[in-house]
């Protein structure tokens, strides 16, 4: 068996077998998600040709591609687009019944970079805006091409292409080398005479990276930092109090520490626009600073280098060295090798990334020959047989690996395609088993209940199958009817203690008289079908003669059922042991419940009137399909 369309089936030779799944083509590319600044744009495919059944496979691979677009930087001063994103709020988004001024935050968890989290400018308070980023959006400041889409984030190369390993040198190259970077390194101290304002001290440029500024002694004034192309302060604007922290401005992350006095910043850059250096005093009085700063950029960014600045080589310098020899290009017969060249790093020695090395100084690879011991002849090679897929029936297969295999000197072996083997191929497969298999009885499943509340029946199908030589199935049939126990029918009565319904006729000792029309409950049922005998072998069984009152039933055993009715007509009932003459006992195919729904009619009795000497009472639930233990009789 196995499963189709949620249901348990057997089976047979002419269901298919599994289907894997298989792409559509490609869609067109769609709109660029930003018109400048680094964008991204989407395609998609379908699993749905055709698509995976029975069990096959899903497509491999993924159902979107995406391309980076518009990557040319915006016009004006650099914005931040997921501070934009924040920024936007401003005016609407309200925060424990107030506006707030929204600066982007990044979220330490990676799996929520592309979250739109916001924190307030004036409570510090980090809010979820409950959205992604739009399309887009950098995943993290310290990753400047990753980007996110559709909530997820994609990695990107310096190359602008998804899924690139290119990486920036340390001065922003592609792919580079350093050989372009170079360090400035600066030192200066001032003396301000000044009783307020704030002290210039100097200017980092555009494209400056790993930027180190350290104040050199402690000092009661504070660093400032302002953006040249705004003048907006992004760092202790005057008037507001100076503490250690990690914030995000100009698009890039910021570490500002205060330790033991002394004041530090730095930043992994790059720095899109130029920044002023200043000091802000805390008290009127002669104020004099001392400041460090470091920081790399490429020699075509590079300033003009004054007095207080030092540029510095860069002290790592590489070579190619030889690695080691590829693969032999053949196991036997004489193949040919070649060399293999590294990057290494003269002032360890320390192999490391090819892209460190000129690739135009890449000395030109040796050859030689290798492996030259004369070749054996490749045979087929073929392991045990695998177990019967079936124990039985016209499916069984056995499977087994053939192989292309040719022996070396070393006591190895390897493989090779078949073509290069003499003679046929032996079988893979080969059919096993195929002998019949055993009778089994097989059932369906259960009907709904014939009734919708009283008692009914159901039914299922029941088959010997699986014999091809006319076998008989082992063991006793299992039950193709059953009775079914619905809930009580509205304005049943569900007891002999529950009042009479009106149009019911008592005696005077209060012992219920049955109507006429209740004599015989089967002759009420009308069939424009005419009955062609019983359905069932079951429609033979006494206990389940109670049920010809239901149309359903009646029309499965109209003969049965027919029969009934003719007993019950010109036969009286059986005399019960010890009973006083001419008093009645119910038979087993008169239940003293009237009907499957529990009507509580007695069994009505020669001449519709029951003996004076002996009367029915029915105590608990009404009796099951196959018993009558809750009937008494009370003389």
């Amino acid at each position: 068996q196995w499963c189709f369309k949620g249901h348990c089936i057997w089976k047979t030779s002419e269901q298919p077998y599994s289907q894997d799944g298989s792409w559509s083509s490609w869609s067109k590319f769609g709109s660029c998600s930003r018109t400048c600044g680094g964008g991204v744009r989407s395609r998609s495919r379908s699993c749905d040709n055709p698509p995976p059944a029975y069990g096959g496979r899903q497509c491999p691979g993924a159902t979107y591609e995406y391309q980076v677009c518009n990557a040319e930087e915006c016009p004006g001063p650099y914005e931040d687009f997921r501070a934009q994103q924040c920024s936007k709020r401003n005016s609407y988004y309200t925060h424990q019944n107030s506006k707030h001024s929204w600066l982007p935050y990044e979220h330490h968890d990676d799996a929520q970079k592309c979250e739109l989290i916001c924190q307030s400018e004036g409570t510090g308070d980090v809010v979820f805006m409950n959205q992604v980023v739009h399309d887009g959006t950098r995943c993290s400041y310290r990753d400047p091409y990753s980007i996110c889409v559709r909530g997820e984030c994609v990695h990107v190369g310096c190359d602008k292409e998804v899924g690139s390993l290119k990486q920036d040198d340390k001065c922003g190259v592609c792919g580079g080398d350093n050989s372009h970077c170079r360090t400035v390194k600066g030192t200066l101290a001032k003396i301000s005479k000044q009783a307020a304002g704030a002290l210039k001290m100097f200017e980092i440029p555009a494209g400056a990276r790993h930027l180190q500024i350290e104040e050199m002694e402690p000092a009661s004034h504070s660093i400032a930092i302002k953006n040249q192309a705004t003048g907006n302060f992004i760092l202790n604007a005057k008037g507001k109090e100076a503490k250690s922290q990690v914030f995000i401005e100009m698009g890039l992350e910021w570490e500002y520490t205060i330790e033991h006095g002394k004041e530090s910043l730095k930043t992994s850059g790059p720095l899109h626009e130029a920044i002023s250096v200043l000091v802000i005093p805390q008290e009127e009085e002669e104020m004099k600073s001392s400041l460090m700063y470091r920081y790399i950029i490429h020699e075509d960014l590079l300033p003009m280098i004054g007095n207080n600045n030092v540029l510095l080589e860069e002290m790592d310098s590489y070579e190619w060295a030889l690695k080691s020899w590829s693969q032999c290009s053949k196991a036997c017969g004489g193949g040919i090798q070649y060399t293999k060249y590294g990057c290494r790093r003269k002032s360890d020695n320390r192999m490391v990334h090819r892209n460190f090395c000129d690739n135009g100084k890449k000395p030109k690879p040796i050859r030689r020959r290798c492996n030259l011991q004369e070749c054996s002849q490749p045979l087929w090679v073929a392991e045990e047989w695998g177990a019967c897929s079936r124990s039985c029936g016209k499916l069984g297969v056995q499977v087994r690996v053939v192989q292309c295999v040719q022996r070396l000197q070393n006591g190895s072996s390897r493989g090779l395609h078949t073509k290069y083997c003499p003679g046929q191929r032996p079988e893979t497969r080969r059919p096993c088993s195929r002998v019949p298999c055993p009778a089994q009885w097989r059932t369906g499943a259960w009907s709904e209940c014939s009734v919708s509340c009283g008692e009914g029946i159901q039914q299922r199908q029941v088959v010997c199958k699986g014999s091809e030589n006319g076998g008989s199935c082992e063991g006793d049939k299992p039950e193709a009817v059953q009775g079914c126990h619905m809930d009580i029918c509205p304005g049943k009565l569900s007891g002999i203690t529950s009042s009479t319904n009106a149009g019911d006729h008592s005696s005077p000792k209060g012992q219920q008289v049955p109507q006429d029309g209740a004599k015989n409950p089967v002759s009420k049922i009308s069939s424009r079908e005419p009955c062609l005998g019983d359905k069932s072998i079951f429609c033979q069984m006494e206990v389940l003669a109670r049920y010809c009152s239901i149309p359903g039933y009646n029309k499965l055993c109209c003969e049965s059922c027919s029969k009934k009715v003719t007993s019950t007509t010109d036969s009286s009932l059986p005399t019960a042991p010890g009973a006083p003459p001419g008093t009645n006992t119910p038979g087993p195919t008169s239940p003293a419940w009237g009907g499957p729904a529990g009507d509580p009619t007695l069994l009505p009795q020669p001449g519709g009137i029951p003996s004076s000497g002996c009367h029915y009472s029915l105590q608990g639930n009404p009796p099951d399909v196959l018993g009558e233990s809750n009937k008494l009789c009370e003389c």
